[in-house]
């Protein structure tokens, strides 16, 4: 077995879906993951599983420094990876989502993973390499309405993680992003959840508007074109991992190329009228 294959990962959000399928490929592939969740029964669920894990809140600046130095005291303080992974959706309109709302995405999409990220970073350097590899979307960098706070902290993600690959340059760091379309997890049943626990959506003006989300976000089975499942994720992660050349980003799902293609070939109007249309609200 090669030196690559004995390299040492941490993931966030390592429950279900993306970060859960990764945990367990990279295990099968010979990496030592360390797989984290921010609930207890999930992280005793992974250890069930085979997995080395332990809980990670990204809202908890303690509980961040807490996995840090478990991590590293179980590796003799060396890490080469990490896959920021964890994160949620936030559903609603912009003008529906009060201050605490708002930031509540932020801690855990964005703030949470620059912490964790800065507590690796000198790690890394001292060791001369490393992947920092973000799961964003193609929502960081396409947006559709009612999405606002999932797309303001995927979008700022993409700007601080291309600053960051550009400091980091000849350090032996690489940073990736990647850039799913729709995936399947349960990422729209916590989506959902959100929606009902902080938008007023019977006091809104896009009240009758929400009931086609609300729809969408409780559909049993795919809900959008394309989908595909993690094992379409865990590619380019492989990919961003042991490349000697990492790429700066990864597109997964036809829709993800679509929609980066037509950025860069249409007007803003004529993305905001495809965008309205794709999302059934150009019907008006």
């Amino acid at each position: 077995m090669s030196k690559t294959y004995q390299r040492s990962i941490l993931i966030t959000g390592c429950s279900s879906g993306i970060g859960h399928h990764v945990a367990h490929g990279l295990r099968q592939r010979g990496y030592r993951v360390f797989a984290t969740a921010r609930s207890r029964g999930d992280v005793k669920r992974l250890h069930e599983e085979g997995l080395e894990s332990m809980q990670l809140d990204l809202d908890d600046e303690s509980s961040i420094g807490n996995a840090v130095e478990e991590v590293l005291a179980a590796t003799g303080g060396k890490l080469y990876a990490l896959f920021n992974n964890g994160a949620y959706g936030q559903p609603g309109a912009v003008e529906d989502l009060d201050r605490a709302t708002l930031r509540a995405q932020l801690e855990t999409n964005l703030l949470g993973w620059h912490d964790l990220t800065r507590r690796i970073i000198p790690v890394m350097r001292a060791q001369g390499e490393g992947r920092i590899i973000q799961n964003s979307s193609v929502l960081g960098f396409a947006a559709m309405p009612y999405r606002g706070a999932y797309n303001c902290s995927k979008f700022a993600l993409e700007g601080l993680s291309d600053t960051l690959r550009l400091e980091l340059a000849g350090s032996g760091i690489h940073v990736s992003l990647i850039e799913p379309g729709p995936i399947r997890s349960r990422f729209r049943k916590n989506a959902y959840a959100c929606f009902r626990a902080n938008i007023d959506s019977e006091h809104s003006i896009h009240r009758k508007r929400y009931q086609g989300m609300i729809d969408r976000l409780k559909k049993e089975g795919d809900a959008a074109p394309f989908t595909l499942g993690p094992e379409a994720v865990m590619k380019k992660v492989l990919h961003a991992l042991e490349s000697r050349r990492p790429r700066p980003r990864y597109y997964v799902t036809f829709p993800t190329y679509l929609f980066g293609y037509l950025k860069r070939l249409l007007s803003s109007r004529m993305q905001d009228r495809l965008m309205l249309k794709v999302s059934g609200e150009g019907k008006r």
